[in-house]
């Protein structure tokens, strides 16, 4: 009796109570729901896992991924000002810095990315290819040709020249400046390294005949065809300009001017490749008034074709001291170069002031913040440099 008694009083539960147990597993599940549709801010756990990191580097780390995740978010700003607590720190980490130079350069900001990539290199001791390399490609782009080939050589030294991309880089920096038949050897070297690198292969097939250098068995300095341009050297010749060119890169200036000289004596003192890279080597070496000889016979006989020449004979002539000639030159090579390096405008604008036309560096800064904002470019420096030019200019009239 008692046992039927309990078994009524279950069934009658069971049956009288099932809106309760539904409204129970009804509110589980909201909670779940809420539990999913409350999930923490992922840009608040960040900055908690930030507030707590112990090591610099795990700090960084963390810092560099909520930077990203700003940034994929939109919010530029927010993303740079932690990217800048990491440049402001004192922390070891070089590839805390090196990752940090690439967040900078995806957000279109090379002058701090190149900031980070330096001081990545400098606490490697300067034992860092991949931060030379991409160091390389940011100087590039802003114009410093000359600094990005010295961060993209000391790149391919550290790897025994065994690195395909560094080479792939370098290739660029020649043949934005003019030097096409150094740059093509410098993407063949890095198809020899590696096949399957598609850009090389492209700019090589880019490259035009012209703009190479061809074998021949007699010493020549030009094609005997009138109406072609190409430069042609006998086999001595070339070989001595490619032994150049290896001791030239590996740093060893002295023995690459004496085998430019005997190219050079081959072919009757001139051929413009060789004139014009003795010239460099010679500057290493400090002897600028050699490599200005050989700059500006080179400008006068080739300078369509090789405008960097004028460049580099305006910054010898600014050591020098000789200002007018430093302008001319400046002007120069920002005429000729299609399209305009923005930093020779900011060098000839440097030099006009230096010379107390503040006009005329007025002019060339506003033709480089023209073309700034015409590439997208910060133009905070660029504004600020204009406003107090503009103040000089005004004062002397």
């Amino acid at each position: 009796m008692h046992k039927r008694i309990l078994l009524l009083i279950v069934v009658s539960l069971v049956f009288l109570c099932p809106s309760a147990l539904h409204a129970q597993t009804q509110t589980q599940t909201r909670s779940r729901i809420v539990d999913v549709d409350n999930r923490p801010d992922p840009v608040t756990l960040l900055r908690e896992r930030i507030a707590v990191a112990q090591e610099p580097s795990e700090r960084n780390r963390l810092q560099l991924e909520l930077a990203d995740l700003l940034s994929t978010g939109g919010q530029k700003p927010e993303a740079i000002a932690e990217l800048n607590k990491i440049a402001s720190s004192n922390s070891f980490d070089p590839i805390g810095f090196y990752n940090l130079g690439n967040s900078y350069a995806r957000l279109g900001e090379p002058d701090p990315a190149i900031a980070a990539y330096r001081v990545a290199i400098e606490q490697r001791k300067g034992r860092y290819s991949r931060a030379y390399n991409n160091l390389g490609v940011l100087l590039l782009r802003t114009g410093k040709w000359d600094e990005a080939q010295e961060a993209l050589l000391s790149a391919l030294k550290i790897e025994s020249f065994h690195y395909a991309e560094a080479s792939y880089n370098l290739g660029r920096v020649y043949a934005a400046r003019g030097q096409n038949d150094l740059a093509a050897r410098e993407w063949r070297r890095a198809l020899a390294l590696d096949p399957q690198h598609e850009a090389a292969r492209q700019e090589l097939v880019r490259v035009g005949k012209d703009d190479t250098i061809l074998v021949t068995r007699t010493v020549a300095g030009r094609s005997s065809d009138t109406a072609s341009t190409r430069l042609q050297l006998d086999h001595v010749s070339y070989n001595y300009l490619q032994q150049a060119r290896a001791e030239s890169e590996r740093g060893k200036n002295s023995e690459a001017v004496e085998t430019y000289r005997r190219l050079l004596n081959r072919n009757n003192g001139y051929f413009p490749p060789a004139n014009l890279e003795l010239s460099f080597a010679l500057v290493n070496l400090h002897r600028y008034d050699e490599a200005i000889a050989n700059l500006v016979e080179v400008s006068r006989r080739d300078g369509a074709r090789y405008p960097v020449g004028y460049y580099h004979l305006a910054r010898l002539y600014e050591k020098k001291g000789e200002l007018k000639l430093a302008e001319a030159a400046f002007a120069k090579a920002a005429e000729l170069y299609t399209p305009v390096n923005a930093q020779f405008l900011v060098d000839l604008s440097r030099v006009r002031e230096k010379l107390g036309d503040f006009k005329g560096s007025l002019e060339a800064m506003e033709n480089y913040s023209k073309l700034m904002r015409e590439r997208g470019q910060d133009l905070t420096w660029s504004e600020e440099r204009i406003a107090e030019l503009r103040s000089k200019a005004t004062k002397q009239d």
